[in-house]
């Protein structure tokens, strides 16, 4: 799986630990940096990528991971979940199709991102979950506009 990685400066040695963690997963990773204080260009730049089939999946990192999510989630067909429990990392892909997730560096320690990291990751898209007409309905809502 090719998967890529962003952030702010807030988060950049975590997410050279993460990329390293994922590596050693035996996936493909790419970085997008992590120079931009402005941390919506880099989340937005990891979302265009992610939704454009560039990547298979996307990790952004920022101080809470709230604000990345907010960016990438304003890119058509970019879906990001901030998350901070296994759960959360389970179902973001299974039954949201969440195709990044976020998370924060400074609210989370790195043992528990690379558990969600590796749940995340190993984990498809349920196209037969309760959910499908609830993510359908965010699509159409999105070519609407």
């Amino acid at each position: 799986m090719k998967v890529v990685f962003g952030c702010d400066p807030n988060a950049a040695e975590f997410k050279l630990e993460l990329m390293e963690y994922v590596k050693g997963l035996g996936h493909e990773v790419e970085d997008l940096g992590s120079d931009d204080p402005i941390y919506a260009n880099t989340a937005i730049a990891l979302a265009k990528a992610v939704a454009a089939g560039t990547y298979d999946r996307g990790i952004l990192l920022c101080g809470t991971g709230i604000g990345v999510s907010i960016a990438a989630n304003k890119v058509k067909g970019a879906y990001a979940a901030c998350i901070h429990d296994v759960y959360q990392a389970q179902r973001a892909r299974l039954s949201n199709c969440a195709n990044i997730i976020t998370m924060g560096a400074q609210v989370i320690g790195l043992q528990l991102a690379q558990e969600l990291v590796k749940e995340y990751l190993s984990v498809e898209w349920d196209s037969n979950c309760r959910s499908v007409n609830k993510v359908q309905r965010i699509i159409d809502f999105e070519n609407e506009q």
